[in-house]
């Protein structure tokens, strides 16, 4: 009698798990390679400030953002509209971080392009099997970083309507969050490795749509560590090493189902 195929296919919270462990690897890299990860740290602290700076201007004009966005209000009478307008400063204050938190891999990427270039590539060297050097064009990387930036946008904004839904909206918001920034981020660090082999975003959306839990597992912790004060400037080169292993493990071919 031929063995149950499930009990041999790995579960969704495995599948999860072991794309949460490809950060961890990266992460280790700080110990085996601790001047190429201070390289790949530098432009982390660098946009890290600048975006520092953006979430105080935006926590100093909250206020005034919350009663521009809510007019309706202005005729209500207490609590209901010192309460409609708490609201909607949690709720612009939520879309704003979250949307730093989107974009912020995609800049730092951008601007520190050669350490993390240089970080992937010392990844897949020790691997084996690296591929070949490919000029990856500039227009076509601009072009892939907009077409990324516009879904963090698009998202972002989805998030901030999801947020001011009565009672669970902000719950909501959260872990749609964490689980739509997860895998944008997965998008945006497995650049390198598609890349280099001559993938389109397209054709990456699908092959890590095809092993979403494990590219799932990997984003989410990144983005959740992301949101600890300090620690991307640690996590980001951890997570470009971390990409790197996750890219090969899904370009991998698979054995066939039993």
């Amino acid at each position: 009698m031929p063995p149950h195929s499930s009990s041999a296919r790995p579960t969704a919270t495995r599948e999860f798990l072991a794309g949460a462990g490809f950060l961890g690897r990266g992460l280790k890299m700080w110990i085996t390679s601790p001047r190429l990860m201070l390289l790949g740290a530098l432009p982390a602290f660098i946009v890290g400030i600048a975006y520092l700076a953006g979430i105080v201007v935006l926590l100093i004009n909250l206020e005034a953002i919350a009663v521009a966005i809510s007019p309706f209000a202005s005729g209500w009478g207490e609590p209901w509209r010192t309460g409609m307008r708490v609201v909607a400063a949690a709720a612009v204050a939520a879309a704003g971080i979250l949307l730093l938190a989107y974009t912020f891999v995609a800049v730092t990427l951008a601007v520190g392009d050669p350490f993390y270039e240089r970080i992937w590539r010392a990844v897949e060297t020790r691997l084996g099997d690296a591929p070949v050097e490919a000029p990856r064009g500039i227009l076509r990387s601009v072009a892939d970083a907009l077409r990324l930036v516009g879904l963090a946008v698009g998202v972002a904004l989805l998030l901030l309507v999801c947020s001011l839904i009565p009672g669970l909206g902000q719950l909501l918001a959260l872990v749609l969050g964490a689980l739509f920034g997860g895998w944008i981020l997965t998008l945006e660090l497995t650049g390198f490795a598609f890349d280099a082999r001559g993938f389109t975003v397209k054709q990456r959306r699908r092959m890590l749509r095809a092993r979403r839990p494990r590219s799932l597992g990997f984003g989410v912790l990144t983005y959740l560590l992301f949101l600890i004060p300090g620690a991307a400037v640690i996590v980001m080169p951890a997570a470009v090493a971390g990409a790197a292993m996750l890219s090969r493990d899904v370009l991998a071919p698979r054995p066939e189902a039993v």
